[in-house]
């Protein structure tokens, strides 16, 4: 029983990782839910931002989210601390 209790809490502390964590999320590699554990992005912006991505291809630089429909420099000001953008590799 008690590795069980032992077993939950962690699951816990673990599920709540991305929202806690300092890590930045990476407009590269996260999906709809990650991108919705920031602040200021919603569902609608989340899909926008994974269409987008996927349409268009890797973002070169965190002022490229600019291009997706709803996010502008204000917007993204407002968003810098909590995003980052992943080296795209280049064949």
């Amino acid at each position: 029983m008690k590795n069980f209790l032992m077993a939950m809490v962690m699951a816990c502390f673990m599920s709540m990782g991305i929202a806690y964590a300092g890590d930045k999320i990476d407009v590269n590699t996260a999906t709809a839910v990650e991108l919705q554990s920031v602040k200021g992005i919603g569902v609608k912006t989340a899909a926008s931002i994974v269409t987008y991505r996927e349409a268009h291809g890797a973002f070169n630089s965190l002022d490229d989210i600019t291009g997706v429909k709803g996010i502008g420099d204000k917007k993204l000001l407002k968003l810098r601390d909590a995003l980052m953008v992943s080296q795209v590799k280049k064949d």
